[in-house]
């Protein structure tokens, strides 16, 4: 299954879930982690690259959900450490921890910031 979506958080969110819930084999949890990482990709698409549409595309193969946001920024995403009152700098933790996978390719134009999530069944 591949989907190619709009940057649209509700729309993005509803269709991932969508395509889990259609897969099957996700559990809630699973499911809620998969979206909170896909918000954390597009907003850092927004902010950081200033790409106002990104591209997401997620696709469920052998049991591994893979997830993309392409923007048009050259810029690598760093992980920070932010200090403890810092409001912003945990996405990409945030990311780490909720996902099986994750990492950036950068492409001829701007880079894909991806994640995987494993299916436990």
């Amino acid at each position: 299954m591949c989907i190619r979506n709009t940057p649209s958080l509700t729309l993005s969110r509803q269709a991932l879930r969508d395509a889990m819930t259609r897969n099957g084999g996700w559990d809630i949890e699973t499911i809620f982690n998969a979206e909170l990482a896909l918000i954390e990709l597009i907003v850092n698409a927004w902010h950081h690259a200033g790409t106002p549409a990104p591209v997401v595309w997620f696709s469920i193969l052998d049991r591994t959900l893979r997830v993309t946001v392409s923007d048009e920024s050259d810029a690598l995403p760093q992980p920070r450490t932010p200090s403890g009152l810092a409001e912003t700098g945990r996405g990409l933790q945030l990311v780490e921890g909720l996902t099986d996978r994750w990492g950036v390719d950068p492409q001829q134009r701007g880079k894909t910031t991806w994640y995987e999530l494993d299916s436990d069944s």
